[in-house]
């Protein structure tokens, strides 16, 4: 799934070619992507003349605000790409791709494509006056964005104190930070020389600060390398994201250790694949 930098990769590349650009149209391919309103058809015609203003990124999500010629309040157009999705920025007599979602048309021969092979994805169409956090709901439970100044080692090590689940876990919570998925949770573990098993409660403030430290780091380092790119995620180009092969431990399992030469191990933790050093990243005892 794509995680903050590959979604921030999108907003930066939506916000250089879209804004200021009008829909005069669409179409919308399968349905269920639509998560709000109930009618596609009601989807298309609310955003239908409504011009993109700017792009907005909050954890995972992607928000557009809108202007209308009729209207003095903005309009909002809600994405998440979930597992597969897509937003590619393509003229429109390319060949349209069988996982082909949602169509916008703009003017000059030009289309913004949502493209989503497992069809877990959403859009969202909030119109003049409603809120985009009562209509997507999802945005209500997330955490501080972890550039922000709310995301603080005072607030980071008071939300894991008298915890009693893995550190892995915790930050794969979105409602702890928001955006961190199971890549880069990985990564700052590395950095921060934390083993993922370990339990929240357990850290010490110096532990704390070393991963709030690693978080951001490690994801301005992959927003710089166009975000990672392990199966399906591409930028509004089409260009893969560079980060997987700077990767400390995710996806290496097996591989030695960039640091001291251990290999890199693998396991299930939380459902989800988690690679750590166990010699970088001794389990507390």
């Amino acid at each position: 799934m794509p995680e903050l930098p590959e979604v921030e990769t999108v907003r930066i590349g939506l916000e250089k070619v879209t804004v200021g650009m009008q829909i005069i149209g669409g179409d919308v391919l399968y349905p269920r992507t639509i998560a709000h309103p109930q009618s596609p058809q009601v989807f298309i015609q609310g955003l239908q003349n409504a011009t993109f203003l700017l792009w907005i990124r909050r954890g995972k999500y992607l928000l557009s605000k809108l202007s209308l010629a009729t209207h003095d309040r903005p309009s909002w157009l809600g994405v998440h790409l979930r597992m597969t999705g897509q937003l590619l920025w393509l003229t429109q007599d390319i060949p349209v791709h069988k996982h082909t979602r949602v169509r916008l048309f703009f003017e000059d021969n030009r289309e913004l494509r949502f493209v989503d092979q497992r069809t877990f994805g959403q859009m969202w169409w909030v119109a003049v006056g409603e809120d985009p956090e009562q209509i997507i709901s999802g945005l209500q439970k997330l955490g501080p964005e972890p550039f922000s100044e709310e995301f603080s080692e005072e607030y980071f090590g008071e939300s894991l104190r008298g915890r009693k689940r893995s550190i892995k876990s915790a930050l794969l919570d979105q409602a702890l930070v928001a955006g961190v998925g199971n890549i880069y949770a990985d990564e700052a573990l590395f950095m921060s020389g934390i083993c993922p098993m370990t339990l929240c409660h357990q850290l010490q403030a110096e532990q704390v600060q070393r991963l709030r430290a690693a978080i951001v780091e490690v994801l301005s380092t992959s927003i710089g390398a166009g975000g990672t790119t392990f199966s399906d995620f591409r930028d509004i180009k089409g260009v893969n994201g560079n980060y997987g092969g700077m990767s400390w431990v995710y996806g290496r399992q097996g591989q030695p250790c960039r640091i001291c030469g251990q290999h890199i191990e693998r396991i299930k933790l939380v459902g989800r694949s988690t690679h750590f050093c166990p010699r970088c990243q001794p389990a507390m005892k």
